[in-house]
């Protein structure tokens, strides 16, 4: 089917949706603009949470995420974009172009499907159960990945009260870091806005230590939510990448929100964690733990839900704030 280009709508419309990847902290480091018929995605330096971050690397990732999400967005509409990756070398904030073939194909049912994950899909950081067929599904997840750069390993069940002792390790190396936990402070809950974890989001203390590998938040909730299993019995997948150029970090980001969709289509929960990978320490027992001698960038919780309400969607901002410039579609 030959078209012209898609219009400005249906590309506002899919920036909308596909701002819904995880970040840092929901900190949303992305910008877009628009010059003639190119798409282009920055990272937005003013978003980046440098006490967790100092890198920069976590705002790569979810840029990343949110560059496949768009592309998931626009193929449901029969539109699939031709990216390039860090073309620019003289801007580094610069991520990736995006232009589109003036032929758009019949969208089929399961691009529809992935794109219809990108609402459903949430970061719920309470207990799971143990996901069925896993061996099943790990398959499934694997094949979600489409760069070399990106290695997907599970963490042995076995191997769990390490990676819990890599967690509290981070925190206890963190422990006064008084910058970190300003940080911290101030993306978690403490009002409504466009951006952050609202408390809403947050587990209980108890509900945290039934997980044993998440994030501490401060002010976490005084009531627990889940009547599910005892402790935690999702799988725990690693994404890591051979090298730590910014390409293989970006097609990391674009790996993870690829099995965070799938995951969601199977019909499972989901929760991302880059706290364990922010400190050297922490990031060499989850290397030794999957028995790679790559770098692990991002770790996803796998699991079946067992909350007794909805997880609620995290606040987003709107399109105007970070999409700017006219296009002539």
């Amino acid at each position: 089917m030959r078209d012209a280009q898609p219009s400005v709508d249906v590309i506002g419309d899919a920036l909308r949706l596909a701002c819904r990847a995880p970040s840092l902290h929901n900190s949303q480091p992305w910008l877009w603009a628009a010059v003639d018929k190119t798409l282009h995605l920055f990272v937005d330096k003013q978003r980046i949470l440098y006490s967790a971050d100092h890198m920069g690397r976590e705002a790569v990732i979810g840029c990343g995420a949110m560059l496949d999400h768009f592309c998931v967005a626009m193929a449901a509409d029969g539109w699939v974009p031709k990216v390039a990756r860090l073309t620019d070398r003289g801007d580094p904030l610069h991520l990736a172009s995006i232009e589109f073939p003036e032929i758009r194909l019949f969208p089929r049912e399961h691009r529809r499907r992935r794109a219809a994950a990108i609402s459903r899909r949430r970061t719920d950081r309470l207990p799971f159960a143990e996901p069925a067929d896993w061996p099943t599904l790990e398959v499934q997840l694997r094949k979600s990945i489409a760069f070399d750069t990106v290695g997907f390993d599970v963490v042995p069940d076995h191997a769990r009260p390490e990676l819990a002792y890599a967690s509290r390790l981070t925190e206890s190396l963190r422990q006064y870091d008084s910058s970190y936990h300003a940080e911290l402070y101030w993306w978690t809950g403490q009002f409504e806005s466009i951006d952050g974890i609202p408390y809403s989001a947050l587990v209980s203390a108890s509900e945290s230590e039934r997980v044993g590998v998440g994030r501490r938040f401060p002010n976490p909730r005084t009531g627990d939510r889940c009547a599910g299993p005892g402790h935690d019995q999702a799988k725990v997948v690693v994404l890591s990448t051979l090298e730590n150029d910014r390409t293989s970090i970006l097609n990391c980001g674009e790996a993870l929100s690829a099995v965070l969709l799938d995951a969601t289509v199977a019909g499972m929960a989901t929760c991302t964690l880059t706290h364990i990978t922010e400190l050297a320490t922490s990031r060499d027992i989850v290397a030794r733990l999957i028995g790679q001698e790559a770098t692990p960038q991002v770790l996803i919780r796998v699991g079946v839900a067992t909350r007794d309400d909805d997880a609620p969607a995290t606040p987003r901002r709107p399109l105007e704030e970070f999409f700017t410039g006219r296009s002539p579609w």
